[in-house]
């Protein structure tokens, strides 16, 4: 039997994200995607459950990512209402088993 990395998504009615499972070889990559139907949000945050740990993976500002300093990732599309923001986990490994979720926000700039 082959090793296999296994990676499971949570959903709710606002936010949804697919594949709900997915199984990889080590090595390979997985792309997870994450819509919302919440106007006026354009934050989308991705996270990793491990065990008790959660670990914050990166986000997405409107249609620029940022993933965490040392954190194989890579976040593309849009974090806009009706648009789909993916989320790249490259270089998968047996540690990279978890459940993966994403989060809708409002991003808010104040200025002084």
């Amino acid at each position: 039997m082959r090793n296999v990395c296994r990676i499971s998504l949570l959903s709710s009615l606002r936010v949804q994200q697919t594949p709900a499972e997915m199984h990889r070889l080590p090595s390979s990559s997985a792309n997870l995607s994450c819509s919302h139907s919440i106007q006026n949000y354009d934050k989308i945050l991705w996270y990793r459950q491990q065990g008790d740990g959660m670990q914050l993976l990166g986000y997405m500002n409107m249609m620029h990512g940022y993933p965490e300093p040392g954190v194989n990732v890579n976040i593309t599309g849009s974090a806009r209402q009706g648009q789909t923001c993916t989320l790249t986990i490259q270089d998968l490994s047996l540690s990279s088993s978890a459940v993966y979720f994403c989060a809708a926000s409002y991003h808010s700039a104040t200025s002084n």
